[in-house]
């Protein structure tokens, strides 16, 4: 068995929760916040048998967009005394599956 724990943008969030929900993996949504650009994520936590990852991962991938977006150089962590916008790229998904040892559903 394993763990997928998916960071999507809240952008994302609906499209991605449809996608796991038609082909039926159940998962757990969570409000996170991003560390980098302090912006609204929403982290998905799904138990799913070996064999099923891929296909979880590839309705992740399918429904999580990245877009360009315009920051502050000071959102950017970069110095300077003047304030000018950096173009970005967000969106997408970070992925991690992780092995579970023991499940229990009480």
């Amino acid at each position: 068995m394993k763990m997928i724990l998916a960071i999507v943008s809240s952008d994302d969030s609906s499209a991605v929760a449809s996608g796991l929900m038609n082909e039926g993996f159940s998962a757990t949504k969570l409000a996170t916040t991003g560390g980098f650009l302090m912006s609204g994520n929403t982290t998905f936590l799904v138990g799913i048998d070996d064999e099923q990852v891929d296909k979880a991962i590839e309705i992740i991938g399918k429904c999580s967009k990245k877009r360009k977006q315009m920051v502050s150089n000071m959102a950017y962590g970069v110095e300077s005394h003047a304030n000018f916008p950096i173009e970005v790229t967000v969106g997408g998904a970070t992925v991690f599956v992780l092995s579970v040892d023991r499940f229990e559903k009480l």
